[in-house]
């Protein structure tokens, strides 16, 4: 808002319409938007937590999305209105160069800071959300678990930017289509459980409202570089061995898992 404000005198509308399309990395393009609004499916883990989840979770997604559109597209408007849009200038990080010439070196360092932050903040999140609070330590830190998340981290940092959004999406389009698969399976085989929040459809409204994105999903698929494939595909194929390999473990009493008791039980429903 504050770069908006003090970019207005410069901005010159012409420049929105002067860029070549023609030169639009398209396939780029695709995998960062769709990267910038995945995992919107996360807040079904925390429909428990939320009171009268049928009616609050709609609204409260509605009100996001259209917070994210316009806490990307604003900033975007501002940036192309006062610097002509050069792929040969418009780098990873770019924008910060933008708010220099903007307002200054000090709002520059402002959307340094306000980056870093952020970026921080959803890593830590991250970490959080992901690991549950089994005592590896005196503590109740999952050590182990932190170490994975955190070696997957260094050893994805080799790659560019753009290779990480692609691989990002590969690997989370496999996730989607799992879920799409057991969104469908579930509603046909336990259309009357008792579930805290439910889409509001039947069983071929189930099936019809995930084809487009499925079509979607498949779109980012082909989009993916060999290089990202490859690096992709190994993350599944050791998903799948690593699987039976806990399983093997557990077995032997060598590491123990357990399970939520506030879920409910759809089989016993």
């Amino acid at each position: 808002m504050v770069m908006g404000i003090i970019a207005i005198p410069r901005i010159k509308p012409t420049r929105w319409i002067m860029v070549d399309l023609n030169k639009v990395n398209w396939g780029l393009y695709m995998n960062t938007l769709f990267w910038n609004l995945n995992y919107w499916d996360s807040i079904s883990t925390l429909s428990g937590e939320v009171d009268n989840p049928g009616k609050t979770l709609p609204r409260s997604l509605f009100y996001a999305v259209m917070l994210v559109v316009l806490g990307y597209f604003l900033p975007l408007l501002v940036g192309t209105g006062v610097m002509l849009v050069n792929r040969e200038i418009w780098y990873d990080g770019y924008f910060s160069e933008v708010a220099r010439v903007i307002g200054g070196v000090w709002l520059r360092s402002w959307v340094h800071a306000a980056s870093a932050l952020s970026n921080m903040g959803m890593f830590v999140a991250e970490i959080f959300w992901e690991w549950q609070k089994e005592a590896w330590s005196r503590f109740g830190t999952p050590l182990v678990g932190i170490l994975f998340s955190a070696s997957g981290v260094v050893l994805l940092s080799w790659l560019s930017f753009q290779e990480i959004v692609a691989a990002e999406n590969f690997l989370y389009c496999f996730g989607m289509l799992m879920e799409f698969v057991a969104f469908v399976k579930l509603r046909r085989k336990f259309p009357y459980a008792e579930r805290l929040y439910k889409v509001p459809v039947g069983e071929t409204g189930a099936i019809l409202m995930c084809v487009l994105p499925s079509l979607l999903i498949f779109v980012v698929l082909a989009l993916a570089s060999f290089k990202v494939s490859i690096i992709s595909f190994s993350a599944v194929i050791t998903g799948l061995v690593l699987r039976p390999c806990l399983k093997y473990l557990e077995q032997k009493r060598w590491l123990r898992f357990s399970d939520n008791p506030d879920l409910p039980d759809i089989y016993a429903t």
